[in-house]
């Protein structure tokens, strides 16, 4: 080592220090990646290594099946949920960077959701949810509003959305730290110029806080968008897919590991993939296109 010149030792610890990384990279991210891929395009069960190439068949078959594509359906509820789970967000980090009293106990009440685990948050909102003696139905009994006492798991046509609130409820403190972050980044030069101007609340927030902010807006949107489609954890944990709540990528994990069809699982997950990249482009080229 002592032999070596300044340069060569230079360039000898900087690769050490890279290959360890890049090794995890090849090993835990682009090897399995290009695995995916392939088994996309066999018949592969799972099990063993016998295996037949099918071409396109798996791709064919997730666009000719309806019931494939149905459960985007179900996504559709999460991503409106998160729409207006990013809505509130904005607004409960707008008043929570005010001098409001108390607003540090209430940033830490609204993010505390977000630290339980999956499994947790389900086993509450089952008693929430539960027909008899959920704390939902005693309050609408409570209230005198017995007609609206409803099986919330039950009705297929409101299983979904109470599935959506739960993912909503779940990560809206997250979004709300990172827009109060981006909150807390405004010069307040603006805020006071405003005043003086005579702006009003709104008329601040429309055309000081919202441009200010556009950027940190664009990519919670692409968040929303990729996390519907993504949406696994709460529904499957709570219904198993069962009653029509079965997302995309419920129907590809019970492609995969109930029918044991893990080539037709694998085309899934790589359709599911270049959706989020699509997304992911055209987030991109919409950023580069207002920073220009």
């Amino acid at each position: 080592m002592n032999q070596l010149s300044y340069k060569a030792q230079r360039r000898l610890i900087l690769f050490g220090f890279l290959i360890v990384p890049v090794a995890l990279c090849l090993t835990f991210s682009y090897y399995p990646a290009a695995s995916l891929i392939y088994y996309s395009f066999t018949d592969w069960t799972g099990t063993g290594w016998d295996m037949n190439w099918v071409g396109l068949d798996n791709y064919k078959q997730i666009f000719t099946e309806p019931e494939v594509f149905l459960a985007l359906k179900n996504n559709a509820y999460y991503f409106v949920g998160g729409l207006i789970q990013v809505a509130l967000s904005l607004w409960f980090a707008v008043i929570l960077t005010s001098r409001l009293k108390g607003r540090y106990g209430f940033r830490v009440m609204l993010f505390l959701p977000y630290v339980l685990h999956s499994v947790a948050t389900v086993i509450m909102f089952k008693n929430v949810y539960h027909l008899d003696y959920g704390s939902l139905n005693s309050l609408l009994r409570t209230i005198g509003l017995e007609s609206w006492q409803q099986s919330w798991l039950g009705n297929p046509h409101l299983v979904n959305v109470s599935l959506a609130f739960i993912s909503m409820w779940k990560y809206m403190g997250l979004n709300m730290v990172i827009f109060i972050g981006a909150l807390q980044s405004i010069p307040s030069d603006l805020y006071e110029a405003g005043s003086i101007d005579g702006a009003s609340g709104w008329q601040k927030f429309r055309y000081i806080t919202v441009p200010s902010i556009k950027s940190v807006l664009s990519l919670m949107l692409l968040l929303t968008l990729t996390g519907a489609l993504e949406a696994f954890d709460i529904p499957y944990i709570m219904m198993l897919g069962a009653n029509g709540t079965s997302t995309f990528v419920v129907q590809t994990v019970d492609t995969a590991f109930k029918y044991q069809s893990f080539g037709l699982a694998s085309a899934m997950a790589v359709v599911l993939l270049i959706i989020v990249i699509f997304f992911i482009i055209i987030q991109r080229k919409v950023l580069f296109r207002e920073e220009r």
